[in-house]
């Protein structure tokens, strides 16, 4: 791997042993749960029974992650359906929405995003029926298997038509995310009727999404993306901005189609569960906050001090999905596109990212905390874990730690399948990890779409390692 900067923090590989990686996560303030053995049989093993009557066979879930590999039309590619087996060898027994797939062409956030529509939701389906068959093939049956698929809109983050410009659909003129992004202030924002037929588009998508056998749609409230940005929207007027009831009616109304329609159909929602205010390279390239001289209203979750957050609003939110009988929540933080060393904690950053201003095992301690925290609150709700794979090594033992004390009731993999998909499974069949598969956090997966490419694991998957792309990402690195 070549960089320009020497990370300022020990990279994991580094910490041979529990007492190394325990010593080390407590002189940068990392207080992360951990066990120094692995059980047999492991807590990741438990099966998990949903209110629905569903059973999901054990504790590992599988996050959504974009592969910028689809067709022009918005088809899954060979790339897309070799991704997608992999998940399903996993040996995880929750597949949450695999891939973000795009409710509409203008809401894609690069034009080779996946999109579901009338043309193509045949394709859903043999994805679908192919998890089915390649998890049956591995593991003997899927009748503990639970399938989702993420719908989304890129909202600020659209680049339906070329992958280097943004053809942004927003809710609000945001102070310092316009400026940052190159948008005027009188930008245009959607309007309430825009966002009454976006309501259709996700109800239509969903009731797809059901035809083709998944078992359950995400309306995906994070990241930076529009379902998260109405949760800022506090200076919006109409029926979509200020109160938070109002903030929640974009959700409240795709819920109310997808049950008039498809009332089999489970729902669940991935929540940034706090936020920050973006980022940008200061000195020696390390992250800062932008410039803002007011205090800083449009962080959902937003700190109450430096590196903190408040979780009053989103435990309200929260309670309005139990109101709406929806069980299925994914907690993760922030955006990748503003503040990535809080979402996605890594020791390099992507080409357009900056060094992480903490060591990433902070990161990872915020996030697990603060999904305790959920968990907590909301015992009933069913709540899927985040920011994991910087663990590396260590992974199980902070994994079974939070399952066995109940701090979350699966722990979700992102990156981490990427280059080792097969890391689930080791672990519920007692086996060693394979520390040559293990996701060091290089960010390729990143870099690469970044810059127009598409998304893999280009260090460790020697698939990735082998493509045209490897050379030219290494080229762009050393250059």
């Amino acid at each position: 791997m070549t960089t320009k900067h020497k990370p300022k923090y020990k990279r994991i590989a580094q910490l041979k042993t529990a007492d190394d990686f325990l010593a080390y996560a407590a002189s940068v303030g990392a207080d992360l749960p951990f066990d120094k053995s692995l059980k047999s049989p492991s807590p990741f093993s438990n099966s998990y029974r949903l209110p629905s009557g569903r059973t999901i066979g054990n504790r590992f879930c599988i996050l959504p992650m974009e592969g910028w590999d689809g067709t022009p039309d918005g088809k899954p590619s060979e790339y897309t359906k070799r991704r997608w087996h992999n998940f399903a060898i996993s040996g995880a027994k929750l597949l949450w929405g695999c891939e973000a797939v795009a409710v509409r062409h203008d809401g894609r956030a690069n034009p080779n995003q996946l999109v579901i529509n009338d043309k193509n939701v045949d394709e859903y389906k043999r994805l679908f029926e192919n998890l089915i068959r390649d998890h049956e093939e591995r593991f003997g049956n899927s009748d503990d298997l639970l399938i989702g698929l993420q719908l989304t809109h890129s909202g600020r983050f659209c680049k339906p038509n070329d992958k280097q410009r943004l053809e942004p659909r927003i809710l609000y003129a945001h102070p310092v995310l316009n400026r940052k992004f190159g948008l005027d202030e009188k930008y245009p924002v959607m309007t309430d009727s825009d966002i009454d037929y976006l309501v259709e588009d996700f109800v239509r998508a969903a009731r797809q999404a059901a035809d083709a056998g998944f078992q359950f749609v995400d309306i995906k409230h994070c990241h930076g993306y529009l379902g998260h940005e109405f949760l800022s929207s506090l200076r919006r007027e109409g029926r979509y901005g200020g109160s938070l009831e109002n903030r929640m009616r974009f959700l409240t109304s795709v819920v109310e189609g997808i049950r008039a329609e498809v009332s089999r159909l489970d729902i669940g929602v991935r929540l940034s569960v706090f936020d920050w205010i973006p980022f940008r390279k200061g000195p020696d390239d390390t992250g800062i906050p932008e410039p803002y001289d007011e205090e800083y209203p449009f962080a959902f979750g937003g700190p109450r001090s430096e590196g903190d957050y408040d979780l009053t609003e989103p435990f309200e939110f929260l309670r309005r999905l139990e109101q709406l009988n929806i069980n299925l929540v994914c907690i993760t933080a922030g955006s990748p596109y503003y503040n990535p060393h809080i979402q996605r904690p890594a020791l390099f950053p992507p080409s357009d990212g900056y060094q992480p201003p903490e060591d990433p095992l902070v990161g990872v301690a915020r996030q697990i905390r603060a999904t305790a925290e959920v968990k907590r609150a909301f015992p009933g709700l069913t709540i899927v874990g985040s920011a994991y794979s910087y663990l590396q090594e260590w992974l199980p033992n902070v994994g079974q730690h939070v399952l066995d004390q109940g701090m979350a009731d699966f722990v979700g993999l992102g990156r981490m399948v990427l280059s080792y998909p097969e890391l689930p499974a080791d672990v519920l069949e007692g086996k060693q990890l394979r520390r040559d598969r293990l996701c060091r956090t290089f960010s390729d997966c990143t870099t690469a779409p970044r810059n127009g490419m598409i998304s893999g694991c280009f260090p460790l998957d020697p698939f990735y390692k082998a493509l045209p792309e490897a050379a030219l990402l290494k080229e762009l690195k050393t250059s």
